[in-house]
């Protein structure tokens, strides 16, 4: 309707008799107009009136104030007596009439003569004044026409003290200096107006366009021809229009409302629950005046849909006004729109709930749950056996493992969860899996194909009421990885081709999810089988330290985390722990690399700072060999703590790269954590590393861990390292029960890293089993050092290893004392092998050589290698040690092989040993 009436938009709105009437808006505007010019007029009015008045009135205060003042000023009196009055008057009164801001003063005699005058050529004439009150002694305030127009006066006697009159004083002002206050204001008057009548004037525009608006530019007569339009329209559309007065009577009906609700012609004027043929609901609804949106109501073989509203929201009369509208069609497409909804929301809820983990079965699982009951009432979804451990799918129905079942009810006959199904090939199932496409079996209970996987159970399930089936292949990149089968029996209607689009649509979300947790499982299984190869499976046999240790994988996958127990020379253990950072096969890798190396940086009986000085070159030269994307990775970061325990001398010596800090728990159950310097982490570079060593009492116990143990974004690592010494802190405790303590009180719920963890309880080698000698630096010393070795093992009853500790010793002598410098110590260690230890103040490494058939030496070490299980070379502050293990025999064996009968130790040349054993490194340089 609004359209209509733009036709006549702009168009001229005229009287019958053809002169333009003036709008309202313009006739309102010349009343303002009018308004405007009486207020301005009435302004200066009154301005020139109250100006004249107030003017004249300060002229009169004005000119009697300067005229009293100067009258009565010192001076005034003497200057009249004197010989010149002129002379001396005339400046004064020339300054006061500048600083008092009148026009003249002017001072005369008692006969009216000027002394002073604005104009000096008036001066000793008479003054145009009435001076005869000033002579009497009075004040006079006159208007004249003096020599400067206009003038308006006052008139002041020059008293003396006796109170005769020595002069007059008269000041004034001209008349036009008076009243030009009023040329001044005139204007703003006159400004105002203006103002005032522009704002009437926009205010009249403003009106005009609002009421153009909301009449749409029409006139009288356009508004009848528009009234007109809307009673065509009105009965025109195709939507019915009923208005119920508030009598409940029906005021009016369009022509569409007659036809959707069958009215008789005589309807208007009629009470509505008079009407023929109007449903009771209908009739109740339009005579309760309920408001109403949408309200569907059947109208014979139509549904309706009614709005109602009342009338009397606006000032209207009371009553209610009624639209109808036909949606018979429109509700069946609203029906298949609802559906299509529900279809929608299906895939998208899908979409977040399938896939919430890299867990093939869980996955398999949110399927199921997001297709029942709001898809089908039963849902099973079958795996490859072979996917579920990561590995290829084999491509046909066999060793198909159930992995996923969800209904409406628990008492169903389908195969149960964990069953090893072989589909028979003739079977949807088994189709599928080999062509990749899905199928509908509308009707089960003749579906002789489906009937031959297992007559009784499909029996079963007919009977069960199950009735149709939709079989999905589980696909993704190329491969079907299972099936997935959608069950129907409380719908009596089969699945049809929407439902099975529908279908293919979930599992294709989940087979996605699923094919990323199978590949997942299988790097998972990959990583952790090499980090489990690359971890020790068996801590070494030692007696130093009571071990037990935990090593857990982190849920998001293996990480580089690891630790190591090494037995070192002289019964010493050390004890590693190490974190490679990140996660899968390249950390796993990593990890088994600096494991490696630090077990043959520990060969070399080095220092644990400089064998961390070993280890951050190794992993330097790693990044750089890794630096080419092409070829790896690199190390991104990686932290160390290597740790030394002697069980003679109670010494502990440790350092550590970037790696947290270890953990000491006394006998008595005191926790404290050492001062160690933390070092930069590995890799880095530039910064030395530090050694500390402590001596720890017996029974005392070394933790050592990485970060993921007392690291958690719920916690704080403060926080992590008080459970650590709560944990810790019970006295008595074996390192199995520590283990398990510190991982109750510390493991997370879902661990994001992987956790190492370490615990070591000390042991000692008491003075019974340690023996220690000063060797003289004399050749003749060598034979009485055989013999205090042989009492020495005939006390611990290892007779049978005499032989060979006699050679070991004498060969290690006499080099000590042929190329070595003192002091020279000899040591024996009685432990899980017999240790023979040689100590000498030079730092020459002893190198094994073979001797040439015609040398008369260089076999001395090639002696002790062959008797001795192993020997080495290890530097200490003051020199070197030259060391050699025997293994001690078998408690459960009698006796040890016999030494050869035509050999004696006795008769072995202490000179047999060629310099060329040694090398001939410098002594304060420490070689390997």
């Amino acid at each position: 309707m609004a359209d209509d009436s733009g036709r006549f938009r702009g168009a001229s709105v005229q009287s019958p008799s053809g002169r333009r009437r003036r709008s309202v808006a313009g006739q309102v505007f010349v009343l303002q107009v009018a308004v405007v010019f009486l207020l301005v007029a009435g302004a200066v009015l009154a301005l020139v009136v109250q100006s004249r008045h107030d003017s004249d009135r300060e002229a009169r205060n004005r000119a009697v104030a300067v005229a009293q003042t100067f009258a009565h000023s010192p001076g005034v009196i003497a200057a009249l007596r004197s010989p010149d009055p002129s002379a001396v008057l005339q400046p004064l009164t020339e300054a006061g009439r500048m600083a008092a801001g009148v026009d003249f003063i002017v001072v005369t005699d008692t006969q009216g003569i000027r002394y002073t005058h604005p104009r000096p050529e008036l001066i000793g004439l008479p003054v145009v004044a009435n001076i005869e009150p000033a002579l009497a002694g009075h004040m006079l305030v006159e208007s004249v026409n003096g020599p400067l127009g206009r003038e308006v006066q006052a008139v002041v006697p020059v008293t003396a003290p006796d109170g005769t009159v020595e002069g007059v004083v008269i000041a004034g002002l001209r008349v036009k200096n008076v009243t030009g206050v009023v040329d001044r204001q005139l204007p703003i008057i006159l400004a105002t107006g203006a103002a005032a009548l522009a704002l009437a004037t926009g205010g009249t525009a403003l009106v005009t366009r609002r009421l153009r608006r909301q009449t749409r530019g029409l006139g009288p007569a356009e508004m009848t021809r528009m009234y007109e339009h809307h009673h065509s329209v009105l009965h025109a559309v195709r939507e019915g229009v009923l208005i119920v007065g508030a009598d409940t009577r029906l005021v009016l009906a369009n022509d569409e409302a007659r036809r959707l609700l069958d009215l008789p012609p005589d309807a208007e004027g009629r009470r509505i629950a008079d009407l023929p043929g109007l449903e009771p609901g209908t009739a109740a609804l339009l005579i309760s005046g309920r408001v109403v949106s949408d309200e569907v109501h059947p109208a014979g073989d139509r549904l309706l849909a009614v709005n109602q509203r009342p009338t009397d929201r606006h000032g209207g009369p009371r009553g209610t006004v009624a639209t109808l509208r036909d949606t018979t069609e429109l509700m069946t497409l609203s029906g298949r729109a609802e559906v299509a909804g529900r279809r929608l929301k299906l895939l998208y809820d899908a979409g977040v709930a399938i896939g919430t983990t890299l867990n093939m079965v869980r996955t398999a699982e949110e399927l199921a749950d997001v297709a029942v009951p709001r898809f089908a009432d039963f849902v099973t979804v079958d795996l490859a056996a072979p996917v579920l451990d990561g590995g290829e799918p084999t491509g046909s129905g066999a060793n198909m493992r159930r992995s996923a079942v969800a209904g409406i009810r628990d008492d169903h006959p389908l195969y149960p969860l964990g069953t090893l199904i072989d589909f028979v090939p003739s079977t949807p199932q088994a189709r599928g899996l080999d062509s990749g496409r899905s199928e509908i079996v509308a009707d089960l209970a003749t579906a002789d194909d489906w009937h031959a996987q297992d007559r009784e159970r499909a029996g079963a399930i007919v009977e069960y009421g199950i009735h149709s089936l939709i079989t999905v292949p589980v696909q993704a990149r190329g491969s079907v990885l299972g099936v997935a089968n959608f069950w129907r029996r409380e719908k009596p209607e089969p699945f049809d081709r929407e439902d099975l689009f529908l279908a293919e649509e979930l599992v294709a979300r989940a087979a996605v999810s699923i094919d990323n947790a199978r590949r997942y499982a299988r790097e998972h299984t990959l990583a952790t089988a090499l980090q489990r190869s690359l971890l020790p499976r068996a801590l070494p046999a030692q007696s130093a330290l009571e071990v037990a240790h935990r090593y857990l994988p982190a849920q998001s996958g293996v990480s580089g985390d690891w630790f190591d127990v090494i037995p070192l020379s002289g019964a010493r253990v050390a004890l590693v722990v190490g974190d490679v950072v990140g996660h899968g096969l390249h950390a796993a890798a990593t990890m088994g690399r600096l494991r490696t190396a630090v077990h043959n940086f520990s060969t070399l009986d080095l220092p644990p700072d400089e064998l961390l000085s070993h280890l951050d070159d190794l992993v330097g030269r790693i990044d750089q060999d890794e630096a080419d994307p092409d070829v790896g990775a690199g190390i991104i970061g990686a932290t160390c703590l290597y740790a030394i325990y002697d069980p003679v001398s109670r010494r502990c010596a440790m350092a550590r790269a970037g790696h947290p800090l270890p953990a000491l728990v006394h006998p008595d159950g005191i926790v404290e954590f050492p001062d160690l310097p933390a070092g930069p982490p590995l890799g880095l570079g530039g910064m030395p590393f530090e050694t500390i060593e402590m001596e720890v009492a017996e029974g005392s116990s070394l933790v050592l861990y990485t970060d993921g143990l007392i690291e958690d974004r719920t916690r704080d690592l403060d926080v992590g390292m008080g459970l650590l010494r709560q944990a810790l802190a019970h006295p008595g405790r074996t390192p199995e029960q520590s283990c398990a303590a510190v991982l109750d009180a510390l493991l997370p719920e879902h661990p994001k890293d992987d956790i190492a963890l370490l615990v070591a309880r000390t042991r000692t080698l008491d003075g019974a089993r340690v023996a220690e000698w000063e060797v003289p630096s004399d050749p003749a010393a060598v034979a009485g050092m055989r013999e205090v070795v042989s009492a020495k093992l005939e006390e611990w009853g290892l007779g049978d290893q005499l032989f060979g500790t006699e050679l070991i010793l004498s060969e290690l002598i006499t080099n000590a004392i042929r190329y070595g410098s003192e002091p020279i110590r000899v040591r024996l260690l009685r432990d899980r092998s017999l240790i023979c230890e040689v100590a000498d103040g030079s730092s020459t490494a002893p190198h094994l050589r073979y001797a040439a058939t015609m040398d008369e030496g260089g076999r001395g070490l090639f002696l002790v290698a062959q008797i001795a299980a192993r020997w080495g070379t290890r530097y200490i502050p003051e020199g070197k040690i030259i060391w050699a293990e025997q293994p001690l025999p078998d408690p459960t064996e009698a006796h040890a092989a016999p030494a050869p009968a035509d050999t004696d130790p006795a008769d072995t040349d202490p000179t047999d040993t060629d310099p060329a054993d040694f090398g001939t490194a410098p002594a304060n340089e420490r070689t390997s």
